[in-house]
């Protein structure tokens, strides 16, 4: 018995640093230009008011968050994942529901990356309000929008946020 124990010890000792060499060896994954937003960015809400949001990588660089901010009070918070051969977000949002969304992995220059709603969570009845798509548009990179598309009552109803990266 206290052989099979030190082999069972032995064992672990040997492979739990070979899973963590493992780990750090994955690729990370292609969030095309997504992940030329990391940083700080200033920008204004479809009512002109101001906006930041930040943006930045957890997760050993497998998650990019995404917090929009107006007034210093956090508004809302999406992450951003790869999935298969896409990427998936999570927008926390200031409605009390998670909308789930999927892009297809963007590959070359990309100018414009839509989410489109897969589902949701926290979301009483169909019709309710929801965030239920949101599109990218890459102008160049000090600069980009982003289209959500609100769902309430059957109807899609845009808010256009504008970013300039915060010197």
């Amino acid at each position: 018995m206290k052989r099979f124990m030190t082999l069972v010890l032995f064992l672990f000792a040997v492979a739990v640093p070979f899973q963590r060499v493992q780990a750090d060896n994955l690729p990370s994954p292609d969030f095309g230009p997504l992940a030329s937003l990391v940083g700080e960015w200033q920008g204004k809400d479809p009512e002109g008011k101001p906006m930041t949001a930040s943006y930045q990588w957890t997760g050993s660089s497998t998650t990019l968050v995404e917090t929009m901010t107006k007034a210093q009070k956090p508004m809302m918070m999406t992450m951003y994942h790869a999935d298969k051969n896409g990427l998936m977000l999570t927008h926390y949002c200031k409605l009390g529901n998670q909308p789930r969304m999927r892009a297809d992995r963007p590959g070359g220059d990309v100018k414009t990356l839509t989410f489109n709603f897969i589902d949701i969570t926290n979301l009483a009845q169909p019709t309710d309000a929801h965030m239920h798509k949101v599109s990218f548009t890459f102008q160049d990179q000090d600069h980009f929008t982003q289209e959500w598309m609100l769902s309430k009552d059957g109807k899609e109803l845009p808010h256009r946020f504008e970013y300039t990266r915060a010197k």
